[in-house]
This record gives structure tokens, sequence and C-alpha cells, in this order.
């Protein structure tokens, strides 16, 4: 069979069951990922789940040599899982408690439990290494993730432990959201902040040594923040950006899981990282909200309604347009001939134009205060945001200043 034919076979479930189950498993972190990382990110916390992420190390290591003293071969899933979970929420203490308690701030106490936690972890890793009992062999899988050999019974514990850290950003989401956006107004209505905050913490936490066997303590922060970023992309609204953030954390998780079925060669948590960047990268470059290419068409558009409103202006003065694109853009709206001489709609246009900016003239002066003074942009027609007796007055007050000159 080839690549291809396996692809689609593991992309519909039909590559046996134990690949499924990891594919769902992918797909289930990824979307409990995404949505809580989608909070972490709006409350300015990506730092923190660095810090959670690297601090599961000496859990692995610390739950592998009690397991083998205990008689285990030290590779129990579930107790390597308790045993990073404890670890990390010790981390994620330290660094809440060294922010409130001391001058230091967020990021420098999170640079400090992440090195200390990391390479405490490390040097646990090597002494395993040397112990004559136990299975050590694939334990460093943990640092950049591997679902090959994985056990049905793994796959089954990180796709529950992904739904349901997937239902526990749903029922938290209203709270969540009120904290990740104004905090103060959050603790006016009732809401405990610090609790909240240890909350969003507690499920990147979750993510975290849940995402341990798949993508591994160094990528899943990739997990945690490039979904939501993606998302941040294409809309403004917190529930819709939630909602994306949980299906590109998905399809990445889901599309990197059958991949990596797909190639045994390929590493399964890279491999769903960089489809999560593909999806980051086409969101920048492509969405018509943000992306790059929106970006450069609406100032390439904005560059020459400057150039078209000068150029009326320059007409309806009488004055002579030397700009080459100001002239080519005026020619191919019909403004004007080859010739340089305005056209009949040249002339109203221009004449519109003047007149326009006589208005405004006037209504700086009568309306100093008013909000469409200060949204002006210079190019807007007056129309589109002054009412008409609002223009008819400034009208009358033209008309008045050009009856007392003449």
């Amino acid at each position: 069979m080839s690549f291809l034919d396996y692809f689609i076979s593991a992309l519909f479930l039909q590559a046996g069951y134990n690949s499924a189950l990891v594919a769902i498993g992918a797909g289930l972190l990824g979307l409990s990922a995404g949505s809580a990382g989608a909070f972490i990110f709006l409350r300015k916390r990506a730092l923190v789940s660095d810090a959670i992420s690297h601090a599961t190390l000496p859990g692995v290591g610390i739950a592998f040599m009690i397991m083998v003293a205990f008689g285990s071969d030290g590779r129990w899933l579930p107790g390597l899982i308790i045993g990073s979970a404890i670890s990390s929420a010790i981390g994620l203490l330290m660094v809440e408690w060294i922010t409130r308690k001391t001058r230091l701030t967020e990021d420098a106490a999170i640079g400090a439990v992440l090195s200390v936690f990391f390479g405490f972890g490390i040097v646990l890793l090597t002494v395993i290494q040397t112990m004559s009992s136990g299975r050590q062999a694939g334990l460093e899988n943990f640092l950049l993730g591997s679902t090959a050999g994985m056990l049905i019974s793994e796959a089954t514990t990180i796709a529950v432990a992904g739904a349901l850290a997937a239902a526990f950003v749903f029922l938290l989401r209203r709270p969540m959201t009120l904290v990740a956006f104004d905090p103060e107004y959050a603790a006016t209505t009732g809401v405990n902040v610090r609790n909240i905050d240890l909350a969003m913490m507690g499920l990147a936490l979750i993510v975290t040594v849940i995402g341990l066997k798949i993508v591994g303590l160094i990528l899943i922060v990739a997990l945690l923040i490039i979904p939501p970023v993606t998302a941040r992309f294409w809309t403004n609204q917190v529930g819709l950006m939630i909602g994306i953030a949980a299906i590109v954390g998905g399809l990445s998780g889901y599309i990197g899981a059958v991949l990596s079925a797909a190639e045994a060669s390929l590493p399964t948590g890279p491999i769903i990282v960089l489809i999560a960047f593909g999806f980051f990268l086409f969101s920048a470059l492509f969405s018509p909200l943000r992306g790059g290419l929106a970006s450069a068409l609406r100032h390439q558009r904005f560059q020459r309604r400057v150039h078209r409103r000068q150029g009326l202006l320059s007409l309806a003065r009488r004055e002579p347009i030397y700009d080459g694109l100001t002239l080519r853009i005026l020619r191919r709206s019909g403004m004007i001939r080859r010739d340089g001489v305005a056209t009949a709609r040249g002339r109203i246009a221009a004449q519109k134009a003047a007149r326009d900016e006589a208005r405004w003239a006037i209504a700086r002066r009568m309306l100093p205060d008013d909000s469409a003074i200060e949204r002006y942009d210079g190019l807007t027609p007056i129309e589109q945001m002054m009412t008409p007796d609002q223009i008819a007055e400034i009208d009358r007050m033209i008309a008045a200043q050009q009856g007392a000159k003449a």
C-alpha cells in the first residue's frame, strides 16, 4: 500500500483501531489545547504555559523512579501523567508565588522556574539511563512526542483526558473570558480573579501533561499558542475566536497523527506543530481581516484614494499635476484626458472635492468637539460622516461668507 493510500485510510479511520484511537486522541488534544490556549493568549500569559511544560520533566523522571522502585517497568502512562502533573503544578505555584510575593516580574519568575525544573529533569533522565532496572528506552520521547508503539490503553487515556479538558473549557468559558479582558471589572462582579487565573493555568497544565506522549513537553507550547494566534487573524469576536482556535488545534492534531501513522519515520509532535504553523501562515497571508495580502491591498487602495483626492483638488485650483501615478489614476477614472485637460466628469468631481474641503474647514471651527471631526481621514465624503442638517448649516455659512466678500 502506497503512502497516499495509507494516508487516506488513516484519515477516515480505516487504518486500524490503534491508529484511529491515536488520531482521535490527538484531535481532542488539539481541540482542548486550542480552546484553552485562547484564554491564555487573551490574558497575555503565553510564557506561563512554557514554564508549565518544562516543569513536567522532573515529574516524569521521579514518577518513573518511584514505579521502578515498586517493581514496575516505570512506563505506565497514567503514573507518568500524575507525576508530571504534580511537578508542573508545583512549578506553576512557584511562578505565581514569586510574582505575588517578590518584586520580580512574571517573565523573570518564569525564566527561573523553567530553567531550574528543566535542568533538574535532564539530570534525572541522565540518572535513569544508568539504572539497571526499568524500561528506560524511549523515555526521551516525552521531549518531542512519539506515537510509535503507543498502547491502546495509552491512546484511550489521552482521548478521554482531552475530551474532559475541552469540557472544562466550555464550562468555564464565561468567567475566563471576563477575567481575560477586564480583571478589575470581573473582581467587582464577584469573580475570584486569582482562582480563575489558576483555573486557566490548570487547563494549560492538563493539556500539557496529556500531550506529553503525542506532542512532547517542548512542543506542546506551540499547540497552545499557535491556534489562538491563527484564529485572531480571522475575527474580533471572542466566542468565534475560541471556536476557530479549537478547530485549528483539532485539525492540526488529527492530521498530524494521521501523517505520522501513514509514515512511521515522521515524528508526531513536530508534524502536528508544522501543520498548525501551516494554518498560521495561510491566515497571516490570506485572512481578509488582518492578513498580509489584505493589508497590502487596503494600503494600495488607500494610496489610490489619496492620489485621486489630491489630483481633484489640484484640478479645482487649476494647479499643474506632476505626479505620474496621480495622472494615471485620474486618467483611468475618466477625470482627465490624455493631454491632462479635465473632462466634464472631472470638473464636477473637482468642484465637489473643493466644496468638501471648504465644508470641513467650516466644520472644524463650528463643531470642534464633534466625533466626526476626530474620525475624518481626509478622504471619506462628508455626507457619510455628517447629517444633512449639519451640512446644510455649513453650506449656509459658506454662502454667507461668500456674500460678505462680494
